[in-house]
């Protein structure tokens, strides 16, 4: 569905750039740091990320199976946190992938696309995909959509 025909949502343009930008200002020192994940497009119901192969390897040589969860587990949380809005927050409860092709070299790309984005729930398709645009995993991930936790302070 285009997004112009979507519900009123909480997210502007600039709230999404400035999550992008805080996403990848807090991986410093985190996973996705770690293993090269950068996010290149942000927008309500899709969000696209690479990931360099080099680095994210099993022991014979290959693209770590891992490596595509992580990636797709990342970039469907992220569409799931602009889905969500800046007073809720997204967690994880399913996540499925399926290894198409062997990757040795290069940089992978992600996009994570919608499929359900509800109010307790959302589901995004993520395809990861090699140089050549040739699918290397797929992906299901499905989110709870919750309230954010009250801050406690400290007695």
């Amino acid at each position: 569905m285009p997004i112009e025909h979507r519900k009123c949502l909480p997210y502007s343009v600039l709230m999404v750039n400035d999550l992008v930008d805080r996403f990848n200002a807090a991986s410093a020192g985190g996973l996705a740091q770690r293993m090269g994940i950068v996010i290149t497009a942000a927008e309500p119901g899709r969000v696209e990320a690479t990931m360099p192969v080099e680095g994210n390897t099993q022991p014979y040589g290959l693209l770590h199976g891992g490596a595509s969860a992580a990636l797709a587990e990342t970039i469907g949380s992220i569409a799931g946190a602009i889905h969500a809005g800046p007073s809720r927050m997204i967690v994880g409860v399913d996540l499925s992938c399926t290894h198409h092709r062997a990757v040795r070299h290069g940089t992978v790309t992600g996009v994570a696309t919608a499929l359900h984005e509800g109010g307790t729930v959302a589901t995004y398709a993520i395809r990861i995909a090699d140089e050549e645009d040739r699918s290397v995993c797929t992906a299901r991930l499905t989110c709870l959509v919750r309230p954010l936790p009250a801050h406690r302070t400290s007695q």
